[in-house]
């Protein structure tokens, strides 16, 4: 157990995911510690309310998580050292790929007591699909140097990264990591709800990138409504530049509303989880535990989703079985998952029942922050 109050350095790449995904263990951490946070320029004046009702101090930077520009993240290193030089963190906690490389660096050169990086996915470096690149390699020899040294202590919030992680000789093979279920879902805010299974609608949440499926959801939707007329198929999420857009023409497509509606990025996605039936995730991205797969769990909603890193945490198929799995890049399966349960609606509420039951005993914020309390020994 580490004693007396803390100085807690939290370092993000956006503040929308600092206060959604971290809010509640930010706000525990507050109570009993002196916290700080390092993440993108805050735009909107609700986080910064927030933030300041904690008592946490702010930094703000220009960092972009998902883009490479090298002087962007030479600002982002020398401002983040002389935040580490001027509040003398006690215990640093960074998470996504950028501060964790930069952060834990600067943290080992600046000797911070306890280093404690939080992996919430490892996105495009480890999947296959984009091929090797010089960038990998190099963000893969930076993320070696930034978790190796004493102090650190690494979580990962699933089973499958440390064992990447140990098969890139990212870290040893002896050691010891973390796991937590995800970034957890706070069951009072996503509170349950009976899904409507006379009007059976889909709805897919995710940035529109290309290893998020969004090509596979838009044509399983596109041969399901062929089918079944009278299915909606909804998408949410940002249409933003990234390294892994989706191309012009299936922009276009799904802009058209001919097969989807288009709902664009949402601030609160409740009332659309609600709305919905059923809530897919064809992602190959490389994921944590997806935030939106746990938010449908826990308002009772079946989800569609794939075997894939991450995705797969959020399924049981046997005991309480709560969706479906299917391979990824695979619209035959997902169109078939689709049919059956338009074919079988009765599935739609047996499987978010269960849903709502793993979210409870698995994926509370309240259980999966005391993890993390207890990893940092606070």
């Amino acid at each position: 157990m580490i004693n007396g109050k803390q100085r807690i350095l939290i370092v993000g790449d956006t503040a929308k995911s600092l206060i959604d995904f971290r809010g509640k263990l930010v706000q525990e951490l507050s109570k009993r510690h002196n916290v700080y946070v390092f993440v993108p320029k805050i735009h909107d004046e609700k986080f910064v309310l927030k933030l300041n009702e904690w008592g946490v101090g702010i930094f703000e930077s220009n960092l972009n998580g998902s883009n490479v520009s090298i002087l962007s993240d030479m600002r982002f290193i020398a401002r983040l050292a002389g935040i580490i030089i001027k509040i003398k963190p006690t215990i640093f906690f960074p998470y996504t790929l950028k501060p964790i490389i930069y952060g834990g660096i600067l943290a080992r050169i600046f000797r911070v007591k306890a280093i404690v990086p939080m992996i919430t996915g490892l996105g495009y470096t480890f999947t296959q699909e984009n091929g090797i690149g010089l960038i990998k390699k190099i963000t893969k020899q930076l993320l070696k140097i930034s978790l190796a040294g004493k102090g650190q202590c690494l979580i990962c919030q699933n089973s499958d990264d440390p064992q990447t992680l140990k098969i890139n000789a990212i870290i040893p093979v002896s050691q010891f990591v973390h796991v937590v279920n995800g970034s957890g879902v706070d069951l009072n805010h996503y509170a349950a709800t009976q899904p409507n299974l006379n009007s059976i609608s889909f709805l897919m949440i995710a940035r529109l990138i290309n290893a998020k499926g969004v090509f596979e959801y838009y044509e399983a939707a596109r041969i399901v409504k062929m089918l079944y007329p009278c299915v909606t198929f909804k998408l949410a999420g940002s249409s933003g530049k990234n390294v892994d857009s989706i191309d012009e023409t299936l922009l276009n497509k799904i802009k058209s509303g001919e097969v989807i509606e288009y709902l664009g990025e949402v601030a609160d996605m409740r009332t659309h989880i609600n709305k919905s039936s059923v809530i897919v995730l064809p992602s190959y991205y490389g994921e944590g535990v997806p935030r939106c797969l746990l938010e449908a769990m826990a308002m009772q909603r079946a989800i569609i989703t794939c075997n894939s890193v991450g995705c797969k945490d959020t399924v049981s198929l046997a005991d309480r079985p709560n969706g479906f799995l299917v391979p990824v890049k695979n619209v035959s399966a997902l169109v078939a998952n689709m049919e059956a349960y338009i074919e079988h609606p009765q599935l739609i509420a047996q499987h978010g029942h269960n849903g709502r039951y793993w979210a409870q005993n698995k994926f509370d914020v309240e259980k999966v922050n005391k993890d993390i309390l207890r990893i940092m020994q606070l």
